[in-house]
This record gives structure tokens, sequence and C-alpha cells, in this order.
């Protein structure tokens, strides 16, 4: 699954989701397939690398990028000077994308906004309570859970990272599950992973190696349903009961996903980071990738604007100062795919290095 596939898992999720709940399902399946298109290339990795590149200009978050992307940076519609409303979304569909309502602060890893969308975000917030999320954005969040837990485990079956015969006994992965994924306390934990282990579905799953023949296909989209649907009824259920007369819109309630529910999901993120994340060969290709995008990162920055397509070039003509010339670096590396920032490194390198080789040459200094 990518970055697309998984957007339209969320985005399918959170309409059942909000179906079930009698919620905006325009507004919930928006979220979900807007969640992640501020990731860069690389995903989570990627997005860490760019955070210690990006540090002179206050740092990369690819949840404040989406909200960037949807509301500065993919140009629908201008004001009267010319400046980028973006896609001129509605403040309660913006609202819905922001899992993080608040701008960058000390020792917070995770916010919705830059300093200088801060003003972007307190118009969507308006008259709002402060930091809390509304329903439709904690559905989307939820899907987005699901789908992390639920797909990049049948993911990592189907690629033969994961062995089904871990899913036969997943209490050896409730430790990791609790210091990585859940607040639930330990003994919760391990009885979300017994009720895992008696769904008949996983263990069907766990019974044989996936083999990738038609009937190891259809047990493994059987779990797949069964463990979605399963996630869904349970948070519809809880929230149902919780807000029996309420409705349940925008602040006027929230979405109640009960603990073991949580556990459970958490136990399936713990079997993919076990089996796939901690891979020694992932691990080496990530730092590839962190390199790849810091050269990228370096040698875009250094010959700007000329290595900058016509958009960007423009915005770096209108930045204030560095900081928000380099911004808009930032703004580029993190829009590409990960097969663009492959294909543009080697182009910029070999652009860069002709440069450097023609000045040599010729006794004119390189541009930038």
């Amino acid at each position: 699954m990518n970055r697309l596939t998984h957007s339209y898992a969320v985005a399918r999720i959170g309409r059942h989701l909000a179906d079930g709940l009698d919620v905006d399902i325009d507004l919930v399946e928006t979220a979900g397939l807007a969640h992640d298109i501020g990731h860069p290339p690389f995903g989570h990795n990627g997005e860490r690398a760019l955070d210690e590149l990006a540090q002179p200009c206050g740092g990369f978050e690819a949840n404040a990028q989406t909200l960037r992307i949807l509301t500065r940076l993919e140009t629908d519609t201008v004001d009267v000077d010319g400046v980028s409303y973006g896609l001129n979304l509605t403040r309660a569909t913006l609202d819905a994308t922001c899992k993080y309502p608040w701008t960058a602060t000390a020792g917070q890893r995770k916010y919705g906004a830059y300093a200088e969308d801060a003003t972007t975000l307190r118009w969507i917030r308006a008259h709002h309570p402060d930091r809390q999320v509304c329903i439709e954005a904690q559905i989307m969040d939820w899907a987005d859970d699901i789908a992390n837990a639920v797909h990049d485990l049948a993911d990592g079956i189907r690629a033969g990272s994961i062995p089904t015969a871990a899913l036969a006994d997943p209490t050896d992965h409730t430790m990791l599950a609790v210091e990585h994924f859940t607040t639930a306390p330990l003994p919760t934990a391990e009885d979300a992973a017994h009720d895992l282990a008696a769904i008949p579905q996983i263990r069907a799953l766990a019974a044989r190696p996936y083999d990738g023949t038609p009937q190891a296909r259809a047990t493994l989209a059987q779990y797949t349903q069964a463990m979605t649907t399963r996630m869904i009824t349970a948070a519809v259920a809880a929230t149902r009961e919780h807000h029996p007369q309420h409705a349940l819109t925008r602040y006027a309630a929230d979405l109640v996903v009960p603990q073991a529910t949580r556990a459970e999901a958490a136990i399936l993120k713990a079997l993919h980071l076990s089996h796939v994340l901690r891979d020694p060969a992932r691990r080496a290709r990530r730092q590839r990738q962190r390199e790849l995008l810091a050269g990228l990162f370096t040698c875009l920055h250094h010959h700007a604007p000329d290595t900058l397509e016509p958009s960007a070039r423009h915005s770096w003509h209108a930045a204030p100062d560095d900081r928000g010339r380099l911004r808009v670096v930032v703004d580029q590396v993190a829009a590409l795919t990960d097969h663009q920032a492959v294909a543009l490194y080697g182009r910029t390198l070999r652009t860069a290095t002709r440069s450097t080789t023609t000045a040599a040459t010729s006794g004119t200094p390189p541009a930038g």
C-alpha cells in the first residue's frame, strides 16, 4: 500500500464510521483523502530527515505541511493582491483535517501549522475550544489508525515479511505495543492479544503460511474485512452509548474508542514494527533515503532559484528573507514522490556538476 491507496483506505473507513454515527460523510471522507498529502518522499523517514534540514526555518511536520498545501501551495483562488487562498476549502473541511490544531511548541513533536501559517489556523479555529479536535477529525484519525494497523499488517504478510504464524500468539508483542502504540496497561494489552488470537479470521490466517494462492489471498482479505469491521463497529457502539441524545457533529461530541479496541490495533502495529520496520535491510535503506534527501535539498538550495520549479521560483523571489527562501526549498522537496525525488536528485546532481566543471574551465564562478 502506498500513500495514495492508504488515503483511499482511510477515506473509505472514515465513510463507514461517519455513516454509522450520522456524522457528515463528505467532511470525513475529504479529511481522509487529504490527511497525508503533506508527507514528503519516503514517508515518516523523509519527514524526520526534512525536519532536520528545515530547522533554520522552523522545522518540518507532515501535518503542518498538509495545511500549508491546502491553504497556500495548491492555488485554486487568489485575493485581489494575488495572494493564494489555496484550494479555498471551507472552514469545517480544513478543521476536519487538523489532528493537531496548534502551532509548534517546545518539546512537542506533533503540530498542525508552522508559525507563518498561524493566522490561517486561527481563522480555521475561530470560536472553537483551544486544542479540542472536532469529531470529524477524530473519526479521520481513528480511520487512519485502523488502516495502519490492519492494512499494513496485511501488506507485510503479502510481501513475505510477516509470518502468518506470528498471529497465532500475538501476546509476544504486547510489551512492544504498550511501549510504542497504546496507553493501555499491560494486562489490558495481554487480554486484547488473547481476544485477537481467538478471532476466526485470524486463526484461519495463522493456520498456514501465506503463499499467494487464491485461497491464501481470500483468507487474507477476510482477515482485513473482519478486523476493519470489528474496529469500526466497536467505535460506533461506544460513541453511541456515550452520546445517546447528542447530535454528533463538530464540537458537540467526541469519538469514543474502547481501550481494548485501541489495544488490539496497537498489537497489530507492534507486529508490523517488529517484523517490517525493524528489519536490518530496511534500516540500511532508510539511511540511504535520508542521505539522498539531504543531498537533493542541499543541491536545490545551493543553486536556487535556477534549480526550482517555476512556481517555486516565484515564491523564492517573493520571500522576505533567507528563512522564507529556505521554506520554499522545503516545499518543493516535500511535494515530490519517492521516484521523483530519486530522479530529480540524479538530474540536479548532473546539472550542478556540469555547472561547476564549466565554471572551473572558463574561470567564471558557478551560480548560487
